[in-house]
């Protein structure tokens, strides 16, 4: 008996420890990645009906973003967070697929095979389409994958190097510049901290890291309540990427950028990013605040100096102007976490719907719960009001 109760006292001792061990660990990750204040509200009475909204798509499982190049051609990505199996697709004659096709996709047997695809970008000069394989979170390498627009074939490839894409990097967004010779990328450093404007040489196949270490990419103190849900896993760790909002003026002269939740949507000369005999901060010296923003996700230049944002906190797309004055477009609750945006060759502007409020930390189930889900149109996204 008395050798019984020894076992009990050194198993107690060993749990209270545990315990002790638990609750310092979350502590540590409430501080380093939880908590934060309601971002403020800034937006106005909507300028255009609901009705001016329609779904393009009904699919499986939610995207994450996307590409047109007609409006009877659209890739996407199914959003990471979903899990899915396919996780690069094209939508055509009124249905989806996997595209190239399924040995590309994670686990498929394709040589390159993909790991985790959230951002693609459409070079319609040069008929490539540009994907950005995160690497889950860094655990593998990031790599950038250029495939023929119509063909499907691989054209080039690009595995980031360590220094400049480690363990808890997440490169998040990118843009192409309009003569297809420079990829900037948002590399949103959710779990590494250390958020970075990324560049890429498609000539030379190199990159670096642009700016980094600069209010401009790291996120402000803010948690997100979408749809009446803090995220915040667990209570201990807020969805607060690093920069992650990213845009190119029609001109290639401006790139756009923000954290998810920054006051601020910030610009720098592209000239400067692409300047390789400045340093980081000489190019963070350049950077400028635009305008105050909403909290945002996707965004993507208008064409005319101006700028939609997608708004997840109120399903909304918002519009900032050439002046930096902020507009609500539209609202509706189909845009359930409105996430990536892509304008179509009739200036359509084309909305995945993401949902990642209802899926994010929650079971697979949740993902059929919430089907189908959409990728939508918003016709005339640039109503006379804008101009007034």
């Amino acid at each position: 008996m008395r050798a019984l109760a020894r076992l009990l006292r050194m198993l107690g001792r060993l749990l209270l420890v545990l315990l002790v061990v638990l609750a310092l660990l979350a502590l540590a990750l409430k501080w380093r990645y939880g908590g934060g204040a309601p971002f403020p509200e800034r937006g106005t009475a909507p300028l255009l009906p609901a009705s001016q909204l329609e779904i393009v798509a009904a699919l499986p499982e939610p995207p994450g973003n996307l590409a047109v190049d007609t409006p009877e051609r659209i890739f996407f990505s199914f959003h990471p967070e979903a899990r899915p199996a396919v996780n690069l697709a094209l939508w055509e004659k009124g249905d989806w697929r996997a595209w190239p096709g399924a040995e590309w996709q994670p686990g498929g047997t394709a040589e390159h095979a993909l790991h985790e695809v959230l951002s693609l970008r459409l070079d319609r000069e040069r008929r490539r389409l540009w994907v950005l394989d995160t690497g889950f979170h860094g655990l593998h390498r990031p790599r950038l994958l250029a495939f023929d627009a119509d063909s499907g074939a691989l054209q080039q490839q690009f595995a980031f190097p360590r220094e400049i894409a480690g363990l808890g990097s997440h490169y998040n967004d990118f843009q192409i510049s309009p003569d297809g010779q420079w990829l900037y990328i948002a590399d949103a450093s959710f779990f590494a901290l250390d958020p970075a404007l990324v560049v890429y040489d498609v000539a030379q196949r190199r990159a670096w890291r642009a700016i980094a270490a600069h209010e401009s990419v790291a996120a402000d103190r803010y948690l997100p309540e979408v749809g009446g849900r803090r995220m915040e896993a667990f209570g201990l760790v807020a969805i607060r990427p690093g920069v992650d909002s990213i845009a190119l003026s029609a001109d290639g002269q401006w790139l756009y950028y923000a954290p998810v939740s920054d006051n601020y949507l910030w610009r720098v000369r592209s000239r400067w990013l692409r300047d390789t005999g400045l340093t980081p901060a000489a190019r963070a010296a350049r950077a400028e605040r635009f305008a105050l923003k909403t909290m945002s996700d996707g965004i993507l230049a208008d064409g005319a100096g101006g700028i939609w944002l997608t708004d997840p906190e109120h399903f909304a797309i918002q519009h900032l102007d050439a002046q930096g004055r902020l507009r609500t477009l539209l609202r509706d609750e189909r845009l359930r976490w409105p996430d990536g945006l892509s304008q179509g060759p009739r200036g359509d502007l084309y909305i995945t719907a993401s949902g990642l409020h209802q899926i994010i930390g929650r079971p697979p189930s949740a993902v059929a719960a919430g089907a189908p889900w959409h990728i939508l149109r918003l016709r005339d996204p640039q109503p006379a009001a804008l101009s007034q």
